[in-house]
């Protein structure tokens, strides 16, 4: 199994990645934006399979991020991606994203002192 510090660094570098597809992008822009959807989409993916590979007792320690939303989130586009709304992903990437950042880099910081 994968650590616990790599998955959130993975999670952190994913939320990264995120933030410069989407710097000075536009809904619209986005939205007609194939390659950026599709990128978008792939990092928010990593971001809720790390979220899910984390153990609980990690999650329970943190219960300041709502982790279900976070591999639901991960869940529901894997499995229906066809019914895919690109407005829910934007604020996604916009909105959940931002908020997350700094709490995985917290944890990151706070658990993982080397």
């Amino acid at each position: 199994m994968r650590p616990e510090r790599l998955l959130l660094s993975d999670m952190l570098d994913a939320i990264r990645e995120i933030q410069s597809f989407i710097s000075g992008v536009t809904l619209d822009t986005f939205i007609g934006d194939t390659k950026t959807r599709s990128a978008v989409l792939y990092q928010l993916i990593v971001v809720g399979e790390a979220a899910a590979r984390l153990p609980d007792d990690l999650k329970q320690r943190h219960p300041e991020i709502d982790w279900g939303p976070v591999v639901a989130f991960r869940n529901r586009v894997v499995r229906g991606y066809f019914a895919l709304d690109w407005s829910i992903v934007w604020n996604a990437a916009n909105v959940d994203v931002r908020t997350l950042e700094p709490l995985i880099a917290s944890i990151i910081s706070s658990e993982f002192t080397e």
